[in-house]
């Protein structure tokens, strides 16, 4: 899991563990906002005496052997820091001792049910795993194939829109120029017609206009 520690604040966790039980607790301090990654720790049994206890550590692991059953409180401290929120990631794992034979129990099980050896089960197991993964491989092949024919369409469609935007651009520029064009034809005769000493007037003139 991970947790977020405010600068000033401390934030503690509770975890029921049993009698016999060992725990195992790993953190480590992946962000320390502006300033340095660690962090304060402490681990205390069910009446409030403290187990363990780090002082501004960025990382650290544990390993406790219960002998009060209860709820086990695990604290970070982050007070000695005035502006800077810390983010810890910590692991926690509590297991029996012992539970690493269950594996032996595990196998003789499944070879009264099944008949197998663990080798032919492993087997049996790994050929389902590469099963499984080949029909996954397969999906994302076609998802694949379905992206690629997406992107194509896309492409032929993003072309044809820029061509219809440049089109529409020329069209309007020859507009625009024609009307400016046509603005300045009128303007200039306007201006020829009421210009008696100007060449265009004798030649209206002529023409009878």
């Amino acid at each position: 899991m991970t947790v977020y520690v405010d600068a000033g604040k401390k934030e503690c966790l509770y975890h029921t563990v049993k009698a016999g039980e060992i725990i195992d607790f790993e953190y480590q301090v992946i962000d320390g906002g502006h300033g340095d990654l660690d962090i304060s720790f402490a681990l205390l049994d069910p009446i409030g005496l403290v187990i363990v206890s780090d002082y501004k550590k960025p990382e650290n692991m544990h390993q406790h052997e219960v002998q009060k059953e209860g709820d086990y409180r695990f604290c970070f401290d982050n007070s000695f820091s005035m502006f800077n929120r810390k983010t810890v990631f910590f692991e926690l794992i509590v297991e029996r001792e012992g539970d690493q034979h269950h594996g032996d129990d595990q196998w003789k099980e499944i070879n009264e049910l099944t008949g197998l050896t663990p080798d032919e089960y492993y087997d049996m197991k790994v050929q389902d795993i590469m099963d499984f993964i080949g029909r996954i491989r397969m999906q994302l092949t076609k998802a694949r194939q379905l992206q690629d024919a997406l992107r194509s369409h896309e492409a032929r469609d993003r072309n044809l829109a820029e061509a219809n935007f440049q089109m529409v651009n020329n069209w309007s520029l020859v507009q625009i120029s024609a009307m400016i064009g046509v603005g300045l034809i009128q303007v200039f005769m306007l201006r020829s017609i009421f210009e008696t000493h100007g060449r265009m007037h004798h030649l209206w003139r002529k023409l009878g206009i």
